[in-house]
């Protein structure tokens, strides 16, 4: 991504997201490139493992293009596995803007380097945000960090599948924490994904089974 195209949003700048600043540690400024409107619409983050079954990332698509289609922004961190599946979801449904990836890199770079034409394409149909500045060298406690960032930016947070010590988790006690929803699908008692997606439940995020139990709680979208 050319540096020409990143563009810069202090904390007072019309655009800069208020939710964010729920954050005890919100980024002073951040870096985007795209559609700064993206940016006024009400996100549901949706988030999972890396290493996802095709049935994750088929449920993750399935769900954000729902979430789109009610007016919702997906919102996610660009990773391979449910996160890529959840923007080319947000993407397929028809909408100006439809999606937010939150990177934990600098945008002058594309992490992972295999994303590089869903990176463009968001770019093109959506917004990339970071909150480091380009140049920045990548290190591994970016992407925690920027979990705090989907959470924060998202009414609510949805765990599509998840291991017992996927960062997916990260966002989720990021997002309840912020007093944002917490959504998590369940899945086969043997299958690894399944087994954060659980402990969520146990611990009182919502079962979803399908989109209408998250639009049932986020009732500001309710038509």
């Amino acid at each position: 991504m050319s540096m020409s195209s990143i563009i810069t949003v202090k904390q007072s700048h019309s655009y800069y997201p208020r939710r964010l600043l729920d954050l005890p540690d919100a980024p002073q400024e951040i870096y985007c490139v795209g559609n700064l409107e993206a940016l006024k619409i009400a996100g549901l983050g949706i988030v999972g493992s890396r290493q996802a079954s095709r049935e994750g990332m088929t449920t993750a698509s399935y769900f954000a293009k729902a979430a789109v289609d009610r007016g919702l922004l997906v919102v996610s961190g660009l990773a391979e596995g449910i996160d890529s599946a959840a923007h080319l979801g947000a993407l397929q449904a028809q909408a100006r803007l439809s999606t937010i990836a939150v990177c934990g890199t600098s945008l002058d770079r594309c992490y992972p380097s295999k994303n590089q034409a869903l990176f463009q394409i968001i770019a093109r149909q959506g917004l990339l945000i970071s909150e480091y500045p380009p140049g920045t060298i990548i290190k591994p406690h970016f992407f925690r960090q920027r979990n705090r960032l989907i959470a924060a930016l998202s009414l609510g947070v949805l765990v599509v599948e998840a291991a017992t010590r996927s960062g997916s988790l990260t966002t989720a006690k990021y997002a309840n924490d912020l007093g944002r929803e917490v959504f998590a699908i369940p899945h086969s008692i043997h299958q690894p994904q399944a087994m954060g997606c659980h402990e969520l439940i146990k611990e009182g995020a919502k079962l979803v089974a399908e989109p209408e139990d998250i639009f049932e709680e986020l009732r500001f979208f309710q038509k």
